[in-house]
């Protein structure tokens, strides 16, 4: 096991190709894929790093921003990202804010993913993820 890096600049192009692959291979446009966001701004990033790669599927993508990462999780649903989740808890033994939003039933499209997992982000843990409208670029 072992999640795929991707730079911040391509997270929407990360998207969409996700959108693709679920359009096309998903017929009955169920919860196709989860993006995960988490707050790692207590653990350093070199041990986040080396221990999310291992922790992940290959067909999971890792973007991060500074401290802010983001697991994009193909045929996961939220009680699957609520799994991978409570893992990364456990391995790093402690509580870490995070929000998910999934496709299609929180947005059509890269930018309407971003505003939904904004929207959350700042409602469960007062997080502004303004670093979000350069992904899609778009203006807040």
């Amino acid at each position: 096991m072992a999640g795929v890096m991707f730079s911040f600049y391509n997270f929407a192009s990360l998207i969409d190709l996700n959108i693709g692959i679920s359009d096309r291979l998903d017929e009955n446009r169920s919860e196709s894929f989860t993006l995960l966001f988490c707050d790692f701004s207590t653990i350093p990033q070199s041990l986040v790093e080396s221990n999310l790669q291992s922790l992940l599927r290959t067909s999971d993508s890792i973007v991060h921003w500074e401290h802010y990462y983001f697991f994009v999780m193909p045929y996961t649903d939220r009680y699957g990202c609520a799994i991978v989740k409570k893992m990364i808890e456990e391995l790093f033994q402690k509580s870490i804010p995070s929000a998910t939003v999934c496709y299609p039933s929180d947005g059509e499209n890269p930018a309407e993913l971003f505003e939904s997992l904004h929207a959350e982000a700042k409602k469960l843990h007062k997080i502004d993820l303004d670093c979000l409208y350069s992904a899609s670029n778009r203006e807040p």
